[in-house]
């Protein structure tokens, strides 16, 4: 098939180029050229999907079986895009977000809860949001057709490449070794899906020609937070280093040293009303349509490799352009915070 990839340099795109090219498949990505160097193998066009010139100058003379948009964070875009490319393409895969959906976390959703309500037609330019993914999905379906149109409500996406700088952080700590931050309740479930999973089973589903709408992620109870640092531990080759594990309410109590959930101890969900549902989301329909996902372990040990030898702000890349390190840590408590922290709980 002739697939046409709207990113697919980094992380999720760049997974989708991956297998494809392996499958046999002929890929096209259209990006900025901002982050990584594209995959050797593809057709590469530059541009900027929020600039029409652009856009056109990717359709002129081209025309693919299939597109995969796995970077529309506005509607605008991707009503932009689907608009244009209904007469160039046959089928139009959409990379959602369980973030669409209106219960999410609090509450457990299925591909039959309701979304947030965000129009198709929203302005460009709005501030980044959850309820923007619920219309990227609307904008999608009016300009392509539902008869045309897959939606893949994603999990938690994990695994070399990652951008997020999540795993990484958690991988990145261990190594340090010492006295490590545990937070929460070691047995509490949670849902990560690695990213060549997710792109293997959206592909299976693009090439069967399949529409609707499917959650996609790990089932629930298939890893606990417990086995997510303990393996983390033990891929990081961290013999020295200790887990302390400290319960949601002291490090939710207020104060100066008061812990942000998820992102200062990323994927940090603390059991309060508001994340219930956080990692019960239901994945019976992808799970009956094949997804099939790997072993947690497995998944950490690849991206410890990749993050061992991922490439440095001065090399450069096949097209000459100066390299930018991959998944540069975001997110993570602060040392000297976290040490008092483990005087205090530890």
């Amino acid at each position: 098939m002739k697939i046409l990839l709207l990113g697919g340099s980094s992380f999720l795109g760049r997974a989708y180029a991956s297998d494809a090219l392996a499958r046999g498949h002929e890929v096209t990505t259209f990006n900025r050229g901002r982050t990584t160097a594209d995959l050797p193998g593809v057709e590469t066009v530059r541009g900027d999907r929020d600039h029409a010139d652009d856009l056109a100058r990717l359709v002129e003379g081209r025309s693919w079986d299939a597109v995969v948009d796995t970077s529309a964070q506005q509607p605008a875009q991707a009503a932009a895009s689907a608009a244009l490319l209904r007469g160039r393409a046959d089928h139009y895969t959409f990379v959602s977000s369980v973030h669409a959906f209106a219960d999410w976390p609090a509450g457990t959703v299925t591909e039959d809860s309701p979304l947030h309500p965000c129009p198709a037609d929203t302005p460009p330019g709005q501030p980044p949001g959850n309820p923007l993914k619920a219309g990227c999905e609307r904008a999608v379906l009016d300009g392509f057709g539902a008869e045309r149109s897959l939606i893949l409500n994603s999990g938690l996406l994990i695994g070399p490449h990652e951008n997020g700088g999540r795993l990484p952080w958690w991988l990145e700590r261990m190594a340090r070794g010492g006295r490590v931050l545990a937070p929460g309740d070691r047995r509490r479930t949670m849902q990560v899906i690695d990213v060549r999973d997710f792109a293997a089973f959206g592909l299976d589903l693009l090439t069967a020609g399949t529409t609707g709408r499917y959650v996609t992620t790990a089932p629930p109870g298939l890893l606990t937070f417990g086995q997510w640092l303990e393996t983390c531990r033990e891929v990081a080759g961290a013999a020295d280093t200790e887990l302390v594990w400290v319960d949601d309410a002291a490090l939710l109590a207020e104060g100066p040293d008061q812990v942000e959930p998820w992102s200062e101890l990323p994927l940090w969900a603390p059991d309060v009303p508001e994340l219930t549902g956080v990692w019960l989301a239901d994945t019976g329909r992808a799970r009956a349509a094949g997804l099939r996902c790997r072993p947690f372990a497995e998944t950490a040990r690849d991206t410890w490799e990749w993050l061992r030898n991922r490439v440095s702000a001065e090399d450069t890349d096949a097209e000459g352009r100066k390299g930018r390190k991959e998944a540069a840590v975001r997110q993570g408590i602060e040392p000297a915070k976290e040490q008092r922290l483990l005087a205090a709980f530890g």
